[in-house]
């Protein structure tokens, strides 16, 4: 390694300040400092003293996907043999297939969101921003695996330059960039990106998701019925279980609770993920189910029945409570506010699955609504923990 440091040294004068290659400093910098811990130091206060960096808290967050990635990949082979009648019991040759689908998705991200973060780093003259370690993955991880190269590249786009690098790039951004790049797809490419033709990775079958088929439950009748009624056929039906592992059509990354659980688990112990959001998520978007099933009858919707605990294993709930919701940018900053940010977060998303008819998810459109009003929550909890000790201050 030290052969290593002393290449770089050697060449490290011709990408500073007057040097050949002074353009592309932010490329050499880049690599410099994801192979070696950054010798610079502040001279002056404030100081933080920090074993992490923020290079080092993303690639934390990469690391807390990896389950969700490895299922997604495996998933996405079991699903396209279930479509196609073929043998499902090699679990290796399932993972190898659903791989060959989902790499090409993830590169394709990382590639054309790099080029992005490259050039405004060049044009603005900074370092490259590190955040885009978390952003170029988790985008392809809500997408389907059937989604075509090309809207992989132009969502990509959309959410790094109009979700994050026109507020002036990481750490400035109002709006959580994937989900961004996401709701792009989703209202420009509905076709590509909803409907029962695009969970599957074969061409031809359709494969609906457990939180559409529990949408179209007639009036009156009891969606965990029709879900069953519905996948009874198949060899994992959408019973609980089976929704909790993740056996079913979806995202590439969303469809398994299990491995959101323990992403969670990794987020929390190494303090990265704030343990507060994923709670209050998860707690809003029962409670909220759980009172609205009270509601169900003969003229009322028959996804209403739907029993609270199986909210928190479909769709998306799982896996946006734990990656997307707790992006320390975007979401509430205090204590309080992370409470009251995550609660509204899963209020929002049951409200949005069972009273739209349209859009039986929610998890997206709630997150980017509740990161416009994080700050303004934010605001109003630190102006009343000012008055609550103006208070003590004058008693």
């Amino acid at each position: 390694m030290k052969f290593l440091r002393n290449l770089l040294d050697k060449y490290d004068p011709l990408f500073h300040k007057g040097g050949k290659l002074e353009k592309l400093y932010p490329l050499w910098e880049a690599q410099d400092t994801f192979l070696y811990t950054p010798s610079t130091t502040t001279s002056r206060g404030p100081h933080v003293r920090d074993g992490l960096d923020s290079k080092r808290l993303m690639i934390l967050v990469v690391i807390a996907l990896v389950p969700c990635i490895l299922f997604g990949a495996y998933n996405a082979g079991l699903q396209a043999a279930l479509a196609k009648g073929e043998p499902t019991s090699d679990m290796f040759g399932l993972f190898l297939s659903g791989m060959i689908t989902i790499l090409p998705i993830i590169l394709c991200s990382y590639v054309v969101g790099g080029i992005w973060e490259v050039v405004f780093a060049v044009v603005r003259k900074h370092e490259i921003n590190e955040g885009f370690l978390v952003t170029g993955i988790l985008f392809p991880l809500v997408l389907p695996p059937t989604i075509p190269l090309w809207q992989v590249a132009v969502g990509v786009s959309f959410g790094v330059v109009i979700g994050k690098e026109v507020f002036g790039g990481t750490g400035m951004n109002i709006l959580n960039p994937a989900l961004t790049a996401r709701a792009f797809l989703y209202f420009s490419f509905p076709a590509q990106i909803s409907g029962d033709k695009v969970w599957v990775a074969a061409d031809g079958f359709s494969g609906a998701t457990a939180l559409a088929n529990a949408a179209a439950t007639p009036n009156g009748t009891s969606a965990v019925d029709h879900l069953l009624h519905s996948t009874q056929t198949l060899a994992f039906p959408s019973d609980f279980m089976n929704m909790f592992y993740g056996f079913m059509p979806g995202s590439i990354g969303e469809t398994s609770a299990l491995a959101c659980l323990i992403g969670a688990f990794i987020l929390i112990i190494t303090g990265v993920g704030s343990w507060r959001v994923m709670v209050a998520v998860l707690a809003g978007a029962w409670l909220t189910a759980f009172g609205l099933n009270q509601f169900h009858g003969p003229n009322v919707p028959g996804f209403f029945s739907l029993p609270a605990h199986y909210h928190l294993v479909m769709g998306g709930l799982m896996f946006g409570a734990v990656f997307m919701a707790t992006d320390p940018v975007s979401a509430a900053r205090t204590n309080t506010g992370k409470w009251i940010y995550g609660f509204l977060i899963g209020v929002l998303t049951i409200l949005i699955r069972l009273v739209n008819p349209a859009y039986p998810e929610g998890v997206m459109l709630a997150i980017l609504f509740m990161n416009v009003f994080a700050p303004l929550i934010d605001h109003y909890v630190v102006q009343a923990n000012v008055r609550r000790r103006m208070r003590r201050v004058q008693a």
